[in-house]
């Protein structure tokens, strides 16, 4: 009898344990999805930066150029 009580309090550990682990799995997807996000957002918003300064730079080489043809 205490042989049985034994597998059984060992199966439920081994269960919980195993549904621990799988929900601990899920949050970690979650937060490396979230984070993968992120960086995509971050490069998007640097990248629209990169393309205003471009943007800023061509008008004022413009603002040369016809300075130089008077």
């Amino acid at each position: 009898m205490k042989q049985l009580l034994t597998v059984l309090v060992a199966a439920m550990f081994a269960a919980v344990s195993v549904a621990a682990m799988a929900q601990d799995t899920k949050k970690m997807e979650k937060t490396d999805k979230m984070e993968k996000s992120q960086k995509m957002d971050k490069k998007k918003v640097e990248k629209t930066k990169m393309q205003k300064k471009k943007g800023e730079k061509m008008k004022k080489g413009e603002g040369k150029k016809a300075e130089d043809k008077k």
